[in-house]
């Protein structure tokens, strides 16, 4: 029974109900050891009496079990595993091990008898070839199989995939009743189950779900770091301490009301630190006056002490129960290896230490088995641990591992190769964080040096894997003073620069790659070093590094006859030209019609590079189609990792065509998962292109806010190209909303950051704004200046979209209409309306100066038509405002009910329209659905539409 805790269980009850309605609840309860966060759980349980409830707790001894407690949360559930989406249903199978013939069922290949692997099935540096690899054990850009590492590959399951299907299931699990999710102890939880469980609890809105965290304050855990809805719970009052004191098992101990009271004070009313302190009246006597008690510490002490009271043999029983996970068959085995009855544990049991029963040993609070493995001399826990390594059943090779690793003093090969099949074995299931403290230990065991060295680059990479940059990049750092071999040491770099590219130093990423592609022979290996520092100067807007990349690509191309390396290589070495100023179309023409190449396609780290060829030519029919469809294969995959880049890419390629509302979802969604995810390289990327599209849309206020948020990441972490386009950004808006004076001085400080970094590239120039400000502002000589200098650059690259802002530019400085129409011919080869439709506005303009107002009103009519259609209404009004003065008023497109869906209803809506399901577009977005539907209602109340054939009817001419 719960005494006390009236607001708490007012919290929780109230959840449980809005379960009961449909309504999905979070909560973190946190608190110090003994406070009553379990006691909390045991009261909704209660509550919960109508609804479904999973339930599991995190335990110390299984933080390294590759989703341990997932697997206990969600056994009940899993009989739904086939009706979630197969992607999905396949990377929790594999997670969970449920799949038949997976590690957990068998014994690794070549083991023997004690599940240990002495060097077997690894290769000369420990590791399992080809593991994630193509054919021939080779990942691009990567060493091969004579390193045994799958470079880049991200083998194994996508951890967020596990995260995805974990929503998936407990959403189809709560579609018969609703379900309460209890989960205890949480800052124990192996950090795989944390995560999948956090996936799932930042995207439950509207299904009957309530779910409640339990974990310790100032503890280390994946919910601590997350904005969870948080509870904190303190002491209990003091009446609800005397009550507590009062009632059994303590009731008759005759402590007076003035001790209750000093003891109350002591332990700041800690629900536990009471009742176990007051079973012992003459210990609280003992306590010095006036000295703060820490709690826990006092806590474990007092257990100690019992345990201490016990007979050896009790003692080293309950120290085997300490360091496993309580099952009494394994208890009993470890205790007779180690010439100890079992039943010995009684005693514990009467000292209220221990419960056993239904084949386990369940310790009465977490304090007590920390207290009793802390207590134990270091020599009695490594036999004790290796008596459970010698207890396990034959299959358990990953737990005989662990143990094994805690039985050992210095270097042991032996088991360093057994933790390192299971760290492989947890990269199987997508268990990357488990994966990389299995390797590392395995290298700590490892003698020699260049084998430890390879230990800990796998290590390093499966950090990165699970998000753990910070390890990753110490771990490859290490691995490196051991002078590994070539391409040991290439993949250390490939990854450390990958980790800085991402999270926020462009700068150092490049660095990284240029040392390393100058310090190996393989030509294949250096294209994909280089093409990698392109990626890195292009965030950088370093166009003097991607050039001389590029020349060093270039020269090595003609080494390589692979498709993956040359597609790769021509590329990056055509972007590298253009950011330059220099022709570099041709190259990426070439690499589009290449076949496409499926090793590229499985380097998870630059897959990217399919995509961009499109967007560097901005002109029609040139392989756009590459990004929705690379779109499509990452969500049903559902490698969420890689979805920021696409996404920012995708936005970009749709704001510069009419599809804006779609651009403003993708980069919505960028945004979201940039955060979640950790990758503040392209968090300050896609809040810069939101900012740049947001000023075309004349939101001034959403505008600077992003546009400083870039601004700020940008200049702290160096990454430029973000800076460029927030600034563009701020020019565009004072520009659209008809303030050239205000927009001069942000595309000066553009133009000057531009010239600073050597980027010639005339897609990113601010000149053809600059040419209509200067002229706004009087001042003819500077436009014509800035117009002639950007007619060069845009006549060098050869392409429409920068060659119809050139003719614009010169149209408007020569008064030329000849230019006016070139530029309109130019972008008949583009599918940027908006350009088009500010080259009407000016074409207008300039004919209405012209007196030839009939003329004037042809061009204007169609800029207010598409700057409405497009949502920019402060060009619209520009235009209009120039149609006006020729006669004639414009007829303005109402505004749609479709501008006011956010983006995440406009990305459902649009998914339905294209003819997905309910479910099928809840899988694509990583939703629940009837968090789907849930938007979907609110989609059709803006729209007061009833079907999904009004939906199409409004919706989808916006993007025809």
């Amino acid at each position: 029974m719960l005494i006390g805790r009236v607001a708490e269980r007012r919290v929780v009850g109230q959840l449980v109900a809005g379960a009961r309605v449909g309504t999905s609840g979070v909560l973190l309860i946190s608190g110090e050891p003994g406070i009553g966060k379990s006691a909390l759980l045991d009261e909704a349980a209660a509550l919960a009496v109508d609804l479904r409830v999973l339930r599991a707790r995190g335990t110390e001894s299984e933080q390294e079990i590759p989703f341990g407690g997932l697997l206990h949360l969600l056994r009940p559930a899993l009989g739904e595993l086939d009706h979630i989406p197969p992607p999905q249903r396949d990377a929790l199978a594999a997670a969970l091990a449920l799949t038949s013939g997976t590690p957990a069922d068998r014994l690794a290949p070549g083991t023997d008898a004690d599940g240990l692997a002495p060097g077997s099935g690894t290769d000369a540096d420990g590791l399992a070839p080809g593991t994630g690899t193509d054919a021939d054990g080779l990942a691009l850009g990567s060493g091969s199989a004579a390193d045994g590492l799958a470079v880049g590959s991200g083998s194994g399951a996508d951890r967020f995939a596990v995260g995805a299907a974990t929503l998936s299931l407990i959403c189809r699990y709560a579609e018969s009743a609703p379900l309460a999710i209890l989960v205890d102890d949480a800052h124990w939880l192996d950090r795989p189950s944390a995560e999948a469980l956090l996936f799932a609890a930042r995207r439950l809105l509207a299904d009957p779900i309530v779910l409640l965290i339990a974990a310790r304050s100032n503890e280390p855990h994946p919910f601590a770091q997350a904005d969870l809805p948080h509870l904190e719970l303190g002491g209990i009052d003091l009446a609800s301490a005397h009550q507590l004191v009062a009632a059994p098992p303590t009731e008759g101990r005759g402590l007076s009301v003035d001790l209750v009271g000093e003891l109350y004070r002591r332990v700041a009313g800690n629900p536990l630190a009471l009742l176990e302190l007051a079973s012992d009246p003459e210990q609280v006597q003992r306590l010095s006056p006036g000295v703060p008690v820490p709690v826990p510490a006092l806590l474990a002490e007092a257990f100690a002490a019992r345990a201490s009271r016990l007979s050896a043999a009790a003692r080293t029983a309950l120290l085997v129960a300490s360091v496993d996970d309580g099952e009494l068959g394994v208890v009993a085995r470890a205790c007779a290896e180690l010439q100890v009855d079992v039943a010995a544990l009684e005693e514990a049991e009467q000292a209220s230490l221990v419960v056993i029963g239904e084949g386990r040993v369940e310790f009465r609070h977490p304090l007590v088995r920390s207290a009793i493995y802390a207590s134990a001399e270091p020599a009695d826990r490594r036999t004790v641990h290796r008596a459970v390594a010698a207890a396990l059943a034959r299959n358990e090779v990953d737990r005989r591992a662990w143990h094994l690793s805690e039985a050992v003093l210095g270097a042991d090969d032996e088991v360093a190769a057994a933790l390192q099949v299971a760290g492989e074995h947890a990269v199987d299931r997508g268990a990357q964080a488990i994966a990389a403290t299995a390797l590392e230990r395995a290298a700590r065991l490892t003698e020699e040096p260049q084998q430890r060295a390879a230990r800990l680059v796998a290590a390093g990479q499966a950090a990165w894997f699970a998000g753990m940059a910070e390890r990753a990049d110490s771990l490859l750092d290490e691995a490196l003073t051991y002078e590994p071999p070539p391409k040991t040491k290439s993949l250390a770099n490939e990854v450390r620069a990958d980790i800085a590219v991402k999270c926020g130093s462009p700068a150092r990423a490049r660095d990284i790659l240029l040392a390393a592609a100058a310090e190996t022979p393989d030509a294949e290996l250096a294209i994909g070093l280089l093409s990698d520092v392109v990626n890195a100067c292009f965030r950088l807007g370093d166009a003097a590094g991607a050039l001389q990349a590029a020349e060093d690509i270039d020269r090595l191309l003609s080494a390589t006859e692979r498709p993956g390396v040359k597609i790769l290589g021509l590329l990056a070495s055509g972007i590298a030209k253009i950011l330059a100023g220099q022709p570099g179309t041709e190259q990426l023409r070439e690499a589009v019609a290449l076949e496409p190449s499926a090793e590229l396609e499985r380097d998870r780290r630059r897959q990217i590079w399919m995509t961009l060829a499109p967007l560097f030519l901005r002109e029609t029919g040139t392989g756009r189609a590459l990004l929705e469809e690379a779109m499509r294969e990452r969500r049903d995959q559902v490698a969420v990792g890689m979805l920021p880049a696409l996404l920012m890419h995708l936005a970009r390629d749709e704001a510069t065509t009419d599809r804006w509302a779609d651009a403003a979802a993708a980069y919505d969604e960028g945004i979201r998962l940039s955060r979640e995810t950790g990758q503040t390289t392209e968090l300050a990327i896609c809040l810069a292109g939101q900012a740049w599209l947001s000023a075309h849309r004349g939101r001034a206020e959403e505008c600077r806010a992003l546009a400083s948020e870039a601004i700020e990441i940008c200049t702290e972490q160096q990454i430029h190209i973000g800076r460029v386009w927030a600034l563009f950004a701020l020019g565009d808006l004072e520009l659209g909303l008809g303030n050239p004076a205000g927009a001069l001085p942000e595309y000066e400080r553009l133009a000057e950051v531009l010239g600073s970094l050597g980027v010639l590239d005339p897609d990113l120039s601010p000149a053809p704004e600059l040419v209509e400000v200067y002229l706004r502002l009087g001042r003819p000589d500077d436009a014509a200046g800035a117009a002639r200098e950007f007619a060069v650059r845009a006549e060098g690259k050869g392409q429409p979209w920068s060659l119809a802002r050139a003719s614009r530019s010169w149209a408007l400085v020569r008064d030329d209409e000849g230019l006016f129409e070139e530029a309109l011919g130019w972008h008949q080869r583009t599918l940027d309306v908006f350009e088009t439709a500010r080259t009407r506005l000016a074409y207008g303009g300039w004919l209405r100066r012209a007196r030839r107002r009939v003329d004037a009103r042809t061009q204007l009519r169609l800029a207010v038509s598409d700057f409405d259609r497009l949502g920019a209404p402060g060009w619209a009004d520009l235009a209009a405002a120039e149609l006006k003065a020729t006669g004639e008023t414009a007829r303005r497109r109402e505004p749609s009910t479709a501008d006011q869906l956010t983006p995440q209803e406009r990305q459902i809506a649009m998914l339905l329209v294209d003819g997905q399901s309910i479910r099928a577009a809840a899988a694509r977005l990583f939703l629940s659905p009837k968090t789907v539907e849930y938007h979907l209602r609110k989609v059709y109340t803006k729209l007061g539409i009833h079907s999904r054939a009004e939906l199409a009817e409004q919706l989808g001419p916006v993007d025809s």
